[in-house]
């Protein structure tokens, strides 16, 4: 039986919150191309994710990456999940218990993430930035930086703007933000983070910063 559970009330903020489930879901899938699993897996390689490790998932959806991560710590790794929707941390919630896997759903904003300072080996942040403004993204890098341990570290990975005159998928489907590979390692740098490596994740448009905490 899984302890998974969504612990906190509904918060303010100023980025875009999306509560369908079920569109949050079809959006994670045409991110990915169709090829949502491998993308979920060729994430956490990304982000080096050992056992007994302390993870969270900022903007965490529907959990799906929250638990496949628990599944990578194992029992004596801690994972945390956290989303502004509280319809999405339901589904989430639902979809841990289904899988055995412990999880933990908070109710929470990237500004200001509710979690104790240096509490976490690493943290995700995936396709998430680009519903920010700057500000709020600044807010974001620096409240990873707080809660990461001592030579923690962070993967961002987002969707670059297209080329010129080519239109990316999601632009088909609706208004879509981006956030170009310099501008994360930008991010990333002023909040006392070291890209320690960036590139193409291999999908699409989506682009990737390691960074570490001094």
């Amino acid at each position: 039986m899984s302890n998974a559970g969504v612990q906190g009330a509904t918060p303010g903020t100023t980025g875009i919150v999306l509560h369908r489930a079920f569109l949050y879901d079809l959006f994670v899938w045409l991110v990915s191309l169709g090829r949502e699993p491998a993308y979920r897996e060729k994430t956490l390689d990304l982000a080096g994710l050992k056992r007994g490790e302390s993870v969270l998932d900022i903007g965490c959806g529907t959990g799906t990456l929250a638990i496949a991560a628990k599944q990578r710590v194992g029992p004596a790794g801690k994972v945390y999940g956290v989303d502004a929707s509280p319809e999405m941390l339901a589904r989430a919630g639902r979809k841990a218990n289904k899988a055995g896997a412990e999880v933990v759903f908070k109710n929470g904003i990237a500004e200001a993430l509710p979690f104790p300072n240096g509490q976490f080996d690493a943290v995700l942040s995936t396709v998430m930035l680009h519903h920010l403004g700057s500000k709020a993204r600044q807010q974001c890098a620096h409240e990873v930086r707080r809660i990461l341990k001592p030579g923690g570290r962070v993967l961002a990975i987002d969707c670059a703007r297209p080329a010129p005159g080519k239109k990316g998928l999601l632009d088909h489907f609706h208004h879509h933000g981006y956030v170009n590979l310099q501008d994360l390692v930008a991010l990333l740098t002023e909040a006392g983070l070291k890209t320690v490596e960036s590139g193409a994740v291999g999908v699409g448009d989506l682009r990737f910063v390691l960074a570490s905490a001094p």
